[in-house]
């Protein structure tokens, strides 16, 4: 273990990132009820200009009004080169004080972005006498950002998790793609040709650089990377293919930005009960090597050390954490 010690981030479930618009207050209310473990009310992308400021009243209303018990609410602000950012931050923290968990930063380049953000929330926080320290999410969806990720994840003491906007991240780097999210038939390659002359053809993610280099960006600052969007809300099993490749790379969550996604995130990020038995006895396992004096045993026939032991609390500890919400 390095001397450096990496902080944690405040605990919360993050299964589901839940993107609902502002502009609509039959969908805020819907929002509240859903079962999603974060739910994000967005002023930005999801509004027309002309709707920002009445999408601005109804999320203060929402946040007053609604019943959000059983999960976390961010609001997404406008970007930092818009003159609706400023308003966003101070309406909603002044006119609905203590009421929000988290904000959500998009299209992150810079510390400076985040700074710029720290400060101005810090003296609304003051002038309003809010106790409740509003964390950041960050969402890196710029080649910019990217570039950036690891600075911009140390930024700031109130940054929780960083987030894949893959369709302007794909926008930013040019990419040759029009969907949002999922694979790209194009991003493939040939095998050699067999005696008969065949050939097959093996996709490849076209995502899986940026997801993976977000992820050790985050868990490197003790934040929560959290993936981001899946646009074709009516095919659940291409979504779930790209939230799996997620899981795999270490993600703690990823968005829903339809209802029918909401249980599909929080059904695959949910450790299986065979998986929390089977971390359990990892750590029964490691207790009794501990008392034996030994580093590593043996368990169903594969090799368990020190190291077995994190991986199985982190299990058992994501576990413990459902039920409690349950």
């Amino acid at each position: 273990m390095s001397f450096h010690i990496v902080e944690q981030c405040t605990a919360r479930l993050n299964r589901t990132e839940f993107a609902v618009p502002g502009s609509n207050p039959k969908f805020l209310e819907k929002a509240a009820a859903s079962n999603a473990d974060v739910v994000f009310l967005d002023l930005e992308d999801a509004v027309a200009p002309d709707d920002k400021v009445q999408a601005r009243k109804n999320v203060v209303e929402a946040l007053n009004d609604l019943d959000w018990s059983g999960k976390a609410i961010s609001v997404r602000i406008n970007g930092l080169d818009t003159h609706f950012m400023y308003q966003d931050v101070i309406d909603i923290i002044e006119k609905a004080p203590g009421k929000l968990d988290l904000i959500m930063i998009p299209k992150v380049g810079t510390v400076s972005d985040v700074y710029a953000l720290d400060m101005l929330v810090s003296q609304v926080e003051m002038a309003c006498g809010v106790e409740k320290k509003i964390g950041f999410e960050l969402i890196i969806e710029t080649a910019l950002g990217m570039a950036n990720v690891n600075e911009i994840a140390a930024a700031s003491p109130r940054n929780e998790s960083l987030h894949f906007g893959v369709a302007d991240y794909a926008a930013s780097t040019k990419a040759r793609t029009t969907v949002i999210g999922g694979p790209n038939p194009m991003y493939h390659v040939l095998t050699d040709a067999d005696d008969a002359g065949n050939r097959d053809v093996h996709w490849g993610d076209m995502w899986h650089y940026a997801v993976a280099r977000m992820v050790v960006a985050a868990r490197a600052n003790g934040l929560r990377p959290i993936d981001g969007p899946f646009g074709d809300f009516s095919d659940p099993d291409g979504y779930m293919a790209q939230a799996n490749r997620s899981s795999v790379l270490g993600c703690e969550g990823k968005w829903a930005i339809h209802p029918s996604q909401i249980d599909l995130a929080n059904g695959l990020f949910t450790p299986s009960e065979k998986e929390v038995t089977q971390a359990k006895r990892i750590l029964e396992a490691m207790e009794q090597a501990a008392k034996d004096g030994l580093g590593a045993v043996s368990l169903d026939g594969r090799l368990i050390d020190i190291a077995s032991i994190k991986q199985a609390e982190n299990l058992v500890g994501k576990a413990e954490q459902i039920a409690s919400r349950a």
